[in-house]
C-alpha cells in the first residue's frame, strides 16, 4: 500500500503546473540505440526560468531521439526547440481551462491508486479468510487492522490529491 501511495505522489509530480520541473520528465523514455531508456539516464535538466527546461544530452548523437521522445508526450502541449547542443522545452501558460483538464486527470490518477490499494485490502483479506489454524478473534483483529491500514493509505492518497488540486488552479 506504501508503495501505491508513492506510485500516486510519482504520477502528481508528472501533471505540469504550469512550471517547468525536472520531475515531469522522469517517465520520458528516449529510443537509445533501440533501447528504451529513461531521459535522466540521457541528459542534465535544469530549469533557469519557471517555465523553461533545458535538456542537455549527455551523447550529442541522441540529441533528435530525446526532441522526438520530448515531442510526443502526451499532456505537456510545450514548445520543444532544438539548438544542435541543447534542447529548450518553454511550457505555455496554463488557461483556466487547461488546468481543469489537469486536474480531471490528477483525479483519475488519485482514483487509480485507491483501486490499487483497495485490490491489496482484499488480495489481503482473501489470504486472511484462507488461514484456518489461527482462531477467530485473531482474525478479526487483523481484519480491523487491514481496515485501519487501508483507510490511512487512502487518506494519504487524499491529501496528495488535494495539495496537487490546490498547486493546478493556483494562479
Amino acid at each position: 500500500m506504501d508503495k501505491a501511495v508513492e506510485v500516486a505522489r510519482d504520477d502528481f509530480g508528472t501533471v505540469s503546473a504550469g512550471r517547468a520541473n525536472p520531475a515531469l520528465f522522469q517517465r520520458v523514455l528516449v529510443d537509445y540505440y533501440g533501447s528504451p531508456t529513461p531521459l535522466n539516464q540521457l541528459a542534465g535538466m535544469q530549469n533557469p526560468e519557471a517555465r523553461v527546461l533545458l535538456v542537455t544530452p549527455y551523447d550529442k548523437s541522441a540529441l533528435k531521439e530525446i526532441e522526438k521522445a520530448l515531442v510526443a508526450m502526451p499532456n505537456l502541449s510545450a514548445n520543444v526547440g532544438n539548438d544542435g547542443e541543447i534542447i529548450r522545452v518553454t511550457l505555455p501558460e496554463l488557461t483556466e481551462e487547461r488546468r481543469k483538464e489537469f486536474v480531471k486527470i490528477v483525479r483519475e490518477k488519485g482514483e487509480q491508486a485507491k483501486v490499487a490499494i483497495r485490490n491489496i485490502r482484499r488480495k489481503a483479506k482473501d489470504d486472511l479468510d484462507g488461514l484456518s489454524e489461527v482462531g477467530e478473534d485473531d482474525i478479526s483483529r487483523a481484519e480491523k487492522e487491514l481496515d485501519g491500514a487501508t483507510k490511512g493509505h487512502v487518506d494519504q492518497i487524499d491529501e496528495a490529491l488535494k495539495r496537487k488540486e490546490a498547486e493546478l488552479l493556483e494562479v
